[in-house]
């Protein structure tokens, strides 16, 4: 681990006339609290978020849903804010303040104009470091979270994917379980077990502070320290940022259904794909945006424009630390769900067997490097990446060195990655009438 209180470089990316753009370094404080910074040129805005590393699938039995649940309970107040207080901190400078909570973090971020990064890095220091988390805001909180599960429970497309991930992974496994947790989860939570749970996880080496846009890294350093040392969050020795116990089991595939009276059907198929380390990521984003990435893509042409069976068709990737899923997802009315099926399946059989063409490899390739570069264009963008990156403890890459290697797939790599991943078994999660 890198000795507390030394600053690296991690990364410097240039314009083409040899201009430094952006220059990437990093900080450990004590506690091993990680600091990791971009300064971007040309920009009068910054962004800051605090990465945690919890999130859904740590939880047990009793816990479902915890995660969720204390990531709400952290805007509710401190010794120092109230609730409304951390609301206009940031409103009345146009800044933005919000959070969210996955399966393998949970993430709190503030974006604001440059002037402003002080206070949002204090703001977000004193919310993770001094919450008071009552239990009058554990059970006022609780009816919102029970809100917030029943409006999930009203839309298709989070039911089915929800669908998805249980049949993948198991209903009572952690990492197929929903994030925000189920009602009889949620309503039988209490406040002595949100609060072990934010004392046990929420320390200074399980968590990244990532800030990008015009800023200054020293000084990001030092105000970083200065908002997370109250209550003396800092004062612990720095063991090794903990990597999380693996216990999965390989997906066997199968098939799920829930009736809901919607009037269309909301079908995804999905095999297994690669963990998120795995150095085959880049074939398959290629892959993955020659399915269903555009209109130009494959399932797109096939399903809406050639035959025009459903509205909305895509394929996505996900990725975790020990697995993954390619999957695609259609929208359509339910006469035409075994058509649809009947196409897709032949599309992915055909994939699986020859590949792609060098046109779709051209117009993938060209996709994902205007999507990468467009998506970091702004420093919210810049931050995830930065903060991501470090907490789950994976090499960061400058922007040209993944250009570079986007560029670098080939047919043979598509090909490899494409009969491996799409001759796993199927999963298939369909919610409707």
């Amino acid at each position: 681990m890198q000795k507390v209180g030394t600053t690296r470089t991690l990364a410097t990316d240039t314009d083409g006339e040899g201009r430094v753009t952006s220059r990437v370094r990093r900080t450990v404080l004590p506690g091993g609290l990680r600091i990791i910074t971009e300064e971007m040129a040309g920009v009068r805005s910054a962004s800051v978020g605090v990465f945690v590393g919890v999130g859904s699938r740590d939880e047990s039995d009793s816990l479902h849903g915890c995660s969720h649940f204390l990531e709400h309970l952290l805007f509710k107040g401190t010794a120092e804010r109230s609730a409304l207080d951390l609301s206009i901190s940031l409103d009345e400078v146009g800044g933005e303040v919000n959070a969210f909570t996955a399966k393998e973090y949970t993430c709190f971020h503030a974006r604001v104009l440059d002037d402003d990064l002080p206070l949002a890095i204090d703001v977000l220091g004193d919310m993770l470091t001094s919450s008071l988390i009552t239990t009058a805001d554990v059970d006022a909180e609780r009816e919102v979270i029970l809100d917030e599960i029943a409006m999930h429970d009203d839309d298709p497309d989070d039911v089915v994917h929800n669908l998805l991930a249980g049949l993948a992974w198991g209903e009572k496994s952690p990492l197929g379980r929903p994030i925000a947790g189920t009602e009889e989860s949620i309503a039988a939570m209490r406040r002595d077990q949100v609060l072990r749970f934010y004392r046990r996880h929420y320390r200074p080496h399980r968590m990244v502070v990532a800030a990008a846009g015009s800023l200054s890294h020293a000084d990001v350093v030092r105000r970083v320290r200065a908002a997370f040392s109250r209550r003396g969050f800092l004062d612990v020795e720095s063991p090794e940022p903990t990597r999380r116990r693996l216990t999965r089991q390989p997906i066997r595939g199968g098939q799920a259904a829930v009736r809901r009276p919607f009037e269309q059907v909301n079908v995804v198929l999905a095999h297994e794909a690669i963990a998120r380390g795995d150095h085959r990521r880049f074939a398959l984003g290629v892959l993955n945006t020659a399915l269903g990435g555009g209109t130009s893509s494959r399932l797109f042409q096939e399903v809406r424009e050639r035959r025009g069976l459903a509205y909305s068709v895509y394929s996505f990737a996900s990725h975790y630390a020990d697995s993954g899923l390619l999957g695609v997802a259609v929208g359509c009315l339910p006469n035409r769900l075994d058509d649809v099926l009947t196409v897709v399946r032949a599309e992915l059989a055909h994939v699986a067997e020859a590949g792609i063409d060098a046109d779709e490899l051209a117009r993938g390739q060209g996709q994902l490097r205007g999507g990468l570069v467009l998506g970091l264009e702004d420093s919210a963008s810049r931050m995830s990446r930065l903060g991501k990156s470090e907490l789950m403890q994976e090499p960061l890459l400058a922007i040209d060195e993944v250009l570079a290697r986007i560029d670098a797939v080939t047919l043979e790599q598509v090909a490899d990655v494409a009969g491996d991943v799409l001759r796993r078994p199927e999963l298939l999660a369909v919610v409707g009438p």
